[in-house]
């Protein structure tokens, strides 16, 4: 019997999770909870990093506390973002917020440079400004001693490691969310980065995920392992596929990450005209997926109603969103980016378009859910026309698995069977592929096995049938 401690790090909130695993089944528990809050600085958006370290610290006294001893412990986080460390080991500077304006027109500015064609030729991955690929290049151009005082640059989930063992290593799932990460060498793309004029000598050995990394230097000097740490890696890969290439996923929370899990990566000029990425799995699977602005809208509008003095429950909200008016509105869900008053804005982005704005709080929340069930139609045609292949079953996972009203909305409007849950899935992944690295599971299936014994989704069939595609 294995146990394992997960620390799951999400753009709203933090957990530290227990998991068990025996007789081929797992257990999971919730150890601590706590929440991330971006933190405002002059003109800047930052992670309260120190404040995640102490959430992190916390969680293993208090399994200290309930006296628990651990196989292994494994951290897991949103992707993009990290730290600068200098010549001593500390943060020159207070990592910034993906969300950070600084990246506004940053994108056009490298392609001065390098053309778009061939920074995707590179990297393989998805243009969007929040990518750490403009981030540096972002904070090269501003200036200031941070980037040039640095020696080491770590993604979030790697520093928080480094904290833990000293080890510095940059594991290869949340490396390759960074847009100078070449999947086809699985190495760093050193020469799109010199043509930039930014440090390469700065990134750290690349690892796979399921590779130990030393022990806590710090009492109980637990064993930590390099799980996969962008969260969505770990969650794809609790998803309870069986074997066969009919299905897809969807990683459903603050963002929706859809995709197919394949071989290799597959970089050409039709992948870049649909706009997807190829992002790093575990045990060499490739990601091949679309960044999709996903929960977040409904998060933003239920913080803005409570500033207005409103509280909602996310259980209230979808079902105001059941009973509200269908089709009110529909919108562009990746349109909304920067944080604040969302309800404003997509009223904005309404009247820009020509329709009625939604008209009552429900109705909101059933436009943002309406237009995430067709916007997943639409990436899941660009899916299979890129891979020749036609889906007929999503697995939604994590905690927008639970939200049966979306669920069904997305097998009506795809025409796809879809299978909810586990709502767990990365601290599931994290909790599972460091098992792989200690030598209790043997692969990729040996973990989906588990998870399907262990966890039962809910089914929803589509209202209709798709028409078949040519």
């Amino acid at each position: 019997m294995g146990q394992y401690l997960a620390f799951d790090l999400g753009a709203e909130s933090g957990r530290a999770m227990v998991g068990s695993l025996s007789g081929g089944m797992l257990t999971v528990d919730e150890l601590h909870r706590f929440p991330n809050t971006p933190v405002r600085e002059g003109d800047g958006l930052y992670w309260d990093t120190e404040g995640l370290w102490r959430e992190i610290q916390r969680g293993i006294a208090l399994a200290v506390d309930r006296k628990l001893s651990f196989d292994g412990v494994g951290i897991d986080t949103w992707g993009v973002d990290y730290g600068l460390l200098g010549e001593g080991g500390d943060l020159v500077e207070k990592p910034r917020h993906y969300r950070d304006a600084r990246t506004n027109g940053i994108m056009e500015k490298v392609f001065e440079r390098v053309p778009r064609d061939e920074v995707f030729g590179y990297t393989g991955i998805q243009f969007m400004q929040l990518n750490t690929l403009y981030q540096l290049f972002a904070a090269r151009a501003a200036g200031g001693g941070g980037l040039d005082a640095a020696r080491q640059l770590l993604n979030m989930p790697d520093l928080f490691n480094y904290w833990l063992t000293g080890v510095a290593r940059s594991e290869a799932t949340i490396a390759s969310t960074t847009q100078f990460f070449n999947p086809v060498t699985m190495t760093w793309a050193t020469e799109l980065l010199k043509r930039l004029h930014l440090p390469g000598e700065i990134l750290r050995p690349i690892v796979p995920p399921a590779t130990f990394l030393g022990k806590m230097t710090a009492a109980p000097h637990w064993p930590v392992y390099a799980t996969a740490g962008h969260d969505t890696a770990s969650a794809v890969a609790a998803v309870p596929a069986q074997s066969g290439n009919n299905w897809c996923y969807i990683s459903s929370g603050t963002w929706s990450l859809m995709g197919m899990e394949i071989d290799a990566p597959v970089i050409d000029s039709q992948s870049l005209a649909l706009g997807v990425t190829n992002e790093v799995g575990v045990c060499g699977k490739i990601r091949l997926l679309k960044n999709i602005a996903g929960l977040w809208l409904l998060q933003e509008c239920r913080r803005a109603w409570s500033q207005e003095g409103t509280e909602y429950t996310y259980e209230q909200l979808t079902r105001m969103a059941a009973e509200a008016r269908p089709f009110a509105a529909m919108i562009d869900p990746d349109a909304f980016l920067e944080p604040g008053d969302m309800p404003r804005k997509i009223s904005e982005h309404c009247r820009g378009r020509g329709q009625e704005p939604p008209a009552t709080h429900a109705e909101y929340v059933r436009t943002i859910l309406e237009s995430l069930a067709f916007r997943y139609r639409q990436v899941l045609e660009s899916l299979e026309k890129l891979a020749r292949r036609r889906i007929e079953v999503i697995h939604i996972v994590g905690g927008g698995s639970r939200n049966a009203v979306l669920n069904q909305m997305v097998a009506d409007a795809t025409g796809c069977v879809v299978i909810a849950g586990p709502g767990e899935a990365t601290a599931i992944g994290n909790i599972l592929v460091q098992a792989i690295g200690a030598g209790e599971l043997s692969g990729l299936e040996d973990l989906r096995a588990v998870v399907r014994r262990s966890f039962s989704p809910e089914t929803f069939e589509p209202a209709g049938t798709r028409p078949a595609t040519s």
